[in-house]
């Protein structure tokens, strides 16, 4: 479980804070003061930190010093928590190496937006930077564990652990919900729920994802076969992630085109999303297999656009469909100038390659308000719906 710690000397803030993040399924921490939320911080190696700014001994400022000076501890996301919001204290914050600064009161909607946020934005980094990491890079025990289970659930064909669900993607200017991404969950025997960013990442790092993406397709194509047959919602297309161990597999193409066939699927319901990173490993290769991938009928999406910074002449060359803005952009894009330029700039630069720009994580009216003003074409975040089970899905319509 992702295991965050909470450093507030506000008793009641804390406890609320506890209680909400327990809600979510997250592993918590607390510390009343800086001094034992260092203590935690150095013992623990948390995934991510919400810290209070103001607090007596040691105070936020502090404590992030301390922090970032420490390679253990120096990468963890760190969010404050301040009630003040005054430019020149955010400033501060952001330049001793804050991640994200919250004012008080905020929402349940708003701080969960931030920790997911972080959280990804994290886990990008990290996959990123595994694959240029020799083969052979120490996991802590944690992570150990979790592989020691995941690999038992491949070998022993244990995939009933696995469950998909699905996030509705909707078209802005007409409200009509046009797509939905699969996302995949665990619900280990043994560990309960795990957090997929934990046990993705792992996968594709061991080589564990190639048969659990296998599952993915097979089963994201019976279920699109039993909407097709029973319910007749045709005009829904599917999204899912692709690995690039998958993705640059020789046989790739062959698998997506028989169970097309199998499952006797218009193939422009599936769009396969594939992240910039991936995209940058082999170019040309890239190039050579979304274009077998698209004289099937499928789509093509680059996910997270921004994150690896592909170039515009770059993105002329690829025969993809759609461009997805990471939900890091997309939070607090209406009063974020940063963002809101460069999100502004890619929806100008899709639409002149005649791309369809679907924003992520979309969480509040006042970023819809933002992209609709801006003409991007689509959206799915919480503020639309929460991944949701099949049948879930099903009822959302």
């Amino acid at each position: 479980m992702t295991k965050i710690l909470v450093i507030e000397d506000e008793e009641l803030v804390r406890e609320n804070l506890l209680d909400l993040l327990e809600a979510e399924d997250f592993d918590t921490l607390a510390a009343a003061n800086g001094r034992i939320g260092l203590n935690l911080a150095f013992s623990e190696i948390p995934d991510l930190i919400l810290c209070d700014m103001m607090m007596p001994e040691i105070d936020g400022y502090g404590v992030l010093t301390t922090l970032r000076q420490d390679p253990l501890t120096a990468t963890i996301p760190f969010i404050f928590l301040t009630a003040k919001s005054a430019k020149a204290d955010f400033r501060q914050g952001m330049d001793l190496g804050a991640d994200d600064y919250l004012t008080k009161p905020f929402t349940r909607a708003e701080l969960l937006s931030a920790i997911v946020n972080r959280l990804e934005k994290q886990a990008a980094l990290k996959k990123h930077l595994l694959s240029s990491q020799p083969a052979n890079v120490a996991f802590s025990p944690k992570m150990q564990l979790l592989e020691i289970y995941l690999q038992r659930v491949v070998k022993e064909n244990k995939f009933q652990e696995f469950d998909l669900y699905y996030q509705p993607i909707v078209d802005i200017a007409s409200g009509k919900i046009i797509a939905a991404e699969s996302l995949l969950r665990w619900q280990s025997l043994e560990l309960g729920s795990v957090p997929p960013l934990e046990f993705m990442q792992l996968a594709e790092s061991t080589g564990l994802i190639v048969p659990i993406e296998k599952w993915v397709f097979t089963n994201i194509c019976e279920q699109m076969k039993i909407w097709q047959d029973n319910l007749n919602l045709l005009s829904l297309t599917i999204n899912f992630n692709v690995s690039g161990s998958q993705f640059y597999s020789p046989d790739f193409t062959e698998e997506i085109s028989s169970l097309l066939m199998n499952n006797k699927l218009a193939p422009e319901r599936l769009e396969i999303e594939i992240s910039e990173s991936i995209i940058l490993q082999n170019i040309n290769n890239a190039i050579a297999i979304i274009a077998k991938l698209r004289s099937l009928g499928v789509k093509i999406a680059i996910d997270d656009f921004g994150i690896a910074y592909c170039s515009l002449t770059k993105l002329k060359e690829l025969p993809v469909n759609t461009l997805k803005i990471g939900r890091y952009y997309i939070h607090n894009v209406d009063n974020n100038f940063e963002k809101s330029e460069l999100t502004q700039a890619v929806i100008q630069m899709a639409h002149s390659l005649n791309l369809r720009v679907v924003a992520e994580g979309v969480d509040t009216e006042a970023e819809l308000d933002f992209l609709r003003r801006y003409n991007c074409d689509a959206m799915q975040g919480f503020l639309l719906s929460r991944p949701l089970p099949a049948a879930e899905l099903e009822n959302f319509f």
